[in-house]
């Protein structure tokens, strides 16, 4: 029987003009954002969310360390996964997390529709498709870390 590698390619590596681009979009993003008066930290909110529910450590690890060094909270970010049970997210958040689980997990049709009529109460349509291409895009930036198994190294003491 064949052994098997652990041993992985870093795609961004291996083709950089394609990571360049897929970096590129992420750059569009965030301004698309910026017009539609996404916050930073909801975009931020966005990342963890998505990484959270894809397991990319890499991701989780960077957006994660970030949002604590704009301002975000330990406790916002410890109850992400069940914001929907506190009061700690504002409805533009909540309407942001409710899109971004949906496009993420991509349930059933139903599901995606209560999910989105959720999203158009709290968001404008400029910040609907926002939030859609944020979580997109994290969502291609999560399968690139965890297909190229990117390492999450200790921060330093």
């Amino acid at each position: 029987m064949e052994q098997v590698t652990r041993e992985r390619i870093f795609i961004d590596k291996q083709h950089p003009a394609v990571y360049r681009a897929l970096n590129g979009l992420g750059l569009k993003v965030r301004e698309a954002a910026d017009a539609a008066g996404i916050d930073r930290m909801v975009t931020e909110l966005i990342n963890i969310r998505v990484s959270q529910i894809n397991g990319c450590a890499y991701c989780l690890d960077m957006h994660v360390t970030d949002a604590l060094a704009n301002g975000e909270t330990i406790q916002r970010i410890v109850v992400l996964p069940a914001w929907r049970d506190t009061q700690l997210f504002t409805a533009q958040e909540q309407g942001a997390l409710a899109l971004a689980e949906s496009l993420t997990e991509l349930p059933d049709h139903e599901s995606q529709d209560r999910a989105y009529a959720f999203a158009r109460k709290c968001l404008t349509e400029d910040q609907l498709s926002a939030v859609s291409w944020i979580t997109l895009t994290m969502n291609a930036f999560n399968r690139l870390s965890i297909i190229s198994e990117h390492p999450v190294r200790a921060a330093k003491a």
